[in-house]
């Protein structure tokens, strides 16, 4: 009599899909804005229980972020957008980010006494 072995994959295999559709999800997105901004790098930081933050700068210097849920999706995503990941956010890479009116007054405007953007 041979011996088999029942393998459950239930709960398991339900969070490997949901983790899946959500890299896909987060890569879609990163696709898209790559597009719109004639390409794309990125730098994946950890937050903490939130998870992990997506930084995405376009080569128009556009830059956004996208939250994933976990470090392992955010870098499944970044991977399957095909983008070229940072280890870090400094040097060249950051000085390619563009800032706008909207920012500097949000950044200092509100510190220094100018005017807020609310």
């Amino acid at each position: 009599m041979a011996e088999t072995q029942q393998v459950d994959e239930g709960k398991g295999a339900k969070k490997s899909t949901k983790a899946e559709r959500t890299a896909a999800r987060i890569a879609k997105q990163i696709g898209s804005f790559s597009k719109a901004h004639g390409g794309a790098e990125a730098q994946v930081a950890y937050i903490g229980q939130r998870g992990a933050r997506i930084v995405l700068v376009g080569e128009d210097g556009g830059w956004g972020d996208l939250v994933a849920p976990t470090h392992d999706i955010a870098e499944q995503a970044v991977k399957r957008a095909g983008v070229t990941v940072h280890e870090d956010f400094d040097g060249d890479f950051a000085a390619k980010v563009r800032t706008g009116p909207y920012e500097w007054t949000r950044m200092a405007g509100i510190q220094l006494g100018g005017p807020s953007n609310g």
